[in-house]
């Protein structure tokens, strides 16, 4: 078993609390020390009490299913000795209403473009196995009831 953490930090200082016109606006601290801005999403709170240059849960959640799928992709490209130079993803979440009206993040949509050097080069189809792969293994993936689609994007 393994455990993660992560520190949320929100202040309220002189804001107006009660009247629910205060910053989302605080902060993320991971246990390797990494620091980042964190708010509500301009999507579900307006802007000034959301911060639009901090990043949103919504965001995180989309990053973090994109950023485990490369990992593993990474992983078992490496492991088949396939030599990959690049990595780039515009992955895509949509929030709606799921059958019980509740909103949720129903679909996320990776778009992975990988460039590949050295004397093995994959086919697309070898690719397709190794995002295939990839999805299969993600830790993320496997925690969540949402869709998760993975389209690559080959060079033309």
């Amino acid at each position: 078993m393994a455990q993660y953490f992560a520190e949320v930090i929100w202040l309220r200082g002189e804001q107006d609390f009660v009247s629910n016109r205060y910053s989302r606006r605080h902060r993320l601290r991971f246990d390797g020390g990494a620091e980042i801005a964190g708010s509500s999403s301009p999507h579900v709170v307006p802007i000034p009490m959301s911060d639009a240059t901090a990043v949103d849960p919504e965001e995180l959640f989309v990053g973090s299913i994109s950023s485990c799928h490369m990992l593993w992709f990474l992983a078992i490209a490496a492991k088949r000795k396939f030599c990959v130079d690049r990595y780039h993803d515009n992955a895509e979440g949509i929030m709606e209403n799921n059958a019980q009206g509740k909103m949720v993040i129903s679909v996320v949509t990776l778009r992975p473009a990988a460039t590949f050097s050295g004397e093995q080069i994959p086919t697309q189809e070898q690719i397709q196995e190794l995002h295939h792969l990839a999805h299969d293994e993600c830790f993320i993936a496997n925690s969540v009831k949402s869709e998760i689609r993975c389209e690559p994007v080959f060079p033309d």
